[in-house]
């Protein structure tokens, strides 16, 4: 069973923790992190794309000369494709590109992620960060006493929204409640910041 040392706020060790070791212990499935990257990038993408067909563009109701006898090719509409200024064949229209991996797949990801994270020491626990107004100072002096200086993800408890509101303004930091974890996120930050109050909702839903 992974354990890991339990910090105070103002940086002091407080004991340690023992982690879950079915969610912090497993070995890594990077097959399995790169199709749940894949999938939540794609639910990122807008889709709002579009383009006109013939249908859709101005003009073109008359055909532009009669069928025979001009020496030309036969043409139906100025709107045609081979038109300029005419109708997009096969373009892209408005969709969602969202799509879902099974239960059990997505949380093996989210499990390997962690454990690559426990694996890599950019794991740490915080006893708890509270805050009595929520105030960008503090919070980045916090993460000064836990010699966190880079990329860092923080999860917090799901209601310490004192303490979201106080690192939303601070560059590299991105804050998000235990609920809302996800890989992307996990991986796209050099460290991960969690309250232990934050690890028992991890726990409890991923174990």
């Amino acid at each position: 069973m992974p354990t890991v040392a339990l910090f105070k706020q103002d940086g002091s060790k407080n004991g340690d923790v023992q982690l879950n070791d079915a969610v912090f212990g497993i070995e890594p499935n990077n097959n399995v992190v790169f199709d749940a990257v894949i999938m939540q990038r794609a639910s990122l993408r807008q889709g709002t794309h579009a383009v006109k067909n013939r249908s859709a563009v101005r003009g073109g109701g008359r055909k532009p000369w009669r069928q025979k006898g001009t020496g030309r090719a036969r043409q139906g509409s100025i709107r045609s494709p081979q038109w300029v200024g005419g109708g997009t064949v096969f373009g892209p229209t408005p969709r969602s590109y969202s799509y879902k991996l099974p239960r059990k797949v997505r949380r093996l990801a989210i499990k390997s992620v962690l454990s690559q994270k426990v694996l890599d020491n950019s794991f740490v626990v915080v006893d708890s960060l509270s805050f009595d107004a929520p105030k960008t100072k503090e919070f980045a002096q916090v993460l000064s006493n836990l010699d966190v200086n880079t990329k860092v993800l923080v999860v917090l408890e799901d209601d310490n929204t004192t303490a979201a509101l106080a690192a939303r303004n601070l560059k590299n930091v991105t804050v998000i409640p235990a609920k809302g974890l996800n890989v992307l996120d996990v991986i796209n930050n050099d460290k991960l910041v969690i309250t232990q109050g934050a690890l028992s909702q991890v726990e409890e839903v991923l174990a």
